[in-house]
C-alpha cells in the first residue's frame, strides 16, 4: 500500500423515499391552492332572472295593503312571487344591475328613498358600498341568493341555498349550498358559518323581524310572511 489513500468506489446516496413523497404532497398542495384560489376568483354567471317596473308596483302595492290591515288590526299575508320580489330588492337597494340579467321591456322602476321596514338605513348603505348585484331565485321550498361583491377592486360572487323561516321573532336560514365563486363550499363549513352568523350578538337584532310577522317561509316558488 502506498503513501497515497486509495478510495473504494463513492456510491451516491439515493434520496429517502419520504423526501420524495414530502416533495410530492408540497407541489400537489400548491397546485390545489392555485385551483382553488381560480375557482374562487373566477365569477358565477348569474341566474336567469326576470324584474320589471310593474312588478315592483305590485310588490309595493301588496306591502301597502298589509300595512293598512296590519293597522287596522287586521291579520294579512303577504305573498311574493320571484319576479316581484326581485324587481322590490332593485328598486330599493338601487345598485348596478349585471346587463347579462334578463329583464322585461319596461322603463326601469323609480328608486324610493325610504328603506324596507326593518332595515336600518346604516345597512343598506353599506350593501349598497359593496355590493355590486343581487339575484333571487324562489325554487320550491328554497331560496337561492346570487350576489356579486366588490373584494378590494375586483368582482366576486357568492350563492346561498337554503330555507328561510322565523323562530322566536327572528329570521333564521337553514343552508343546503353554496358556492364561492366556482368554488363549492362545504356543506360542514357552511353550516358552521351560517350558525356563527346568526348567534352571532352583534347580529341577532339585525336578524329580528317586526313583532307583527308571525311566520315567514317559502312555499311552491313564494315567499310568504304571515302578519298578526
Amino acid at each position: 500500500m502506498n503513501g497515497t489513500t486509495s478510495f473504494a468506489h463513492v456510491v451516491e446516496a439515493k434520496p429517502a423515499p419520504w423526501r420524495r413523497v414530502f416533495r410530492i404532497i408540497r407541489w400537489t398542495s400548491y397546485a390545489a391552492v392555485l385551483i382553488a384560489m381560480l375557482m374562487i376568483m373566477h365569477a358565477a354567471p348569474p341566474p336567469p332572472v326576470v324584474t320589471s317596473s310593474k312588478a315592483a308596483a305590485r310588490a309595493e302595492q301588496k306591502l301597502q295593503d298589509v300595512e293598512q290591515a296590519v293597522s287596522a288590526g287586521q291579520p294579512a299575508t303577504l305573498r311574493l312571487d320571484e319576479t316581484e320580489l326581485n324587481s322590490f330588492l332593485a328598486s330599493h337597494l338601487d345598485i348596478s344591475t349585471n346587463p347579462a340579467t334578463t329583464a322585461a321591456p319596461a322603463p326601469s322602476a323609480p328608486t324610493s328613498a325610504t328603506p324596507p321596514a326593518g332595515i336600518a338605513p346604516a345597512d343598506l348603505e353599506q350593501a349598497r358600498s359593496s355590493v355590486r348585484d343581487v339575484k333571487v331565485q324562489l325554487i320550491e321550498d328554497r331560496v337561492r341568493a346570487y350576489v356579486v361583491f366588490d373584494f378590494h377592486g375586483k368582482d366576486m360572487t357568492l350563492q346561498l341555498e337554503g330555507r328561510l323561516g322565523a323562530s322566536d321573532g327572528y329570521l333564521r336560514f337553514e343552508p343546503v349550498g353554496g358556492q364561492l365563486g366556482a368554488l363549492p363550499i362545504p356543506q360542514s363549513t357552511l353550516e358552521a358559518a351560517v350558525r356563527r352568523m346568526m348567534d352571532s350578538p352583534e347580529n341577532r337584532e339585525k336578524l329580528r323581524l317586526p313583532a307583527e310577522i308571525s311566520d315567514l317561509r317559502i312555499e311552491n316558488g313564494e315567499i310568504i310572511a304571515r302578519y298578526k
